[in-house]
């Protein structure tokens, strides 16, 4: 089994900055990439950031200048920094890993832009 941890979410005003962290567990060998997903009410789940385990990354187009994708690979850990959030932001942020056996979810950590 493999289990994602989110944390970091929360309520922040426009111009604002949240921090996202994922931790991986369980039967895990090896990461080909972790990353990060949003899903906005009545939208589809979008890729916003990723991570491969040699360090290259991918950025949706309306996040780039903004946010920034770490990984922390003793630790199995994933994070999202986001600076200068937009209530276009607002959804529910959802880690994926990407392993031998599969890719994995988190549970969703809820970031609200609003003032």
């Amino acid at each position: 089994q493999v289990q994602l941890v989110e944390s970091g979410g929360g309520l922040v005003q426009p111009g604002g900055s949240l921090r996202l962290s994922c931790a991986a567990s369980g039967s895990i060998f090896s990461i080909y990439a972790m990353g990060w997903y949003r899903q906005a009410p009545g939208k589809q789940r979008e890729l916003v950031a990723s991570i491969t385990s040699g360090d290259s990354t991918i950025y949706e187009d309306s996040v780039k200048g903004r946010f920034t994708i770490s990984r922390d690979s003793a630790k199995n850990t994933v994070y999202l920094q986001m600076n200068s959030l937009e209530p276009e932001d607002t959804a529910v942020y959802y880690c994926n890993v990407h392993i031998l056996r599969g890719y994995y979810w988190g549970q969703g950590t809820q970031v609200t832009v609003s003032s």
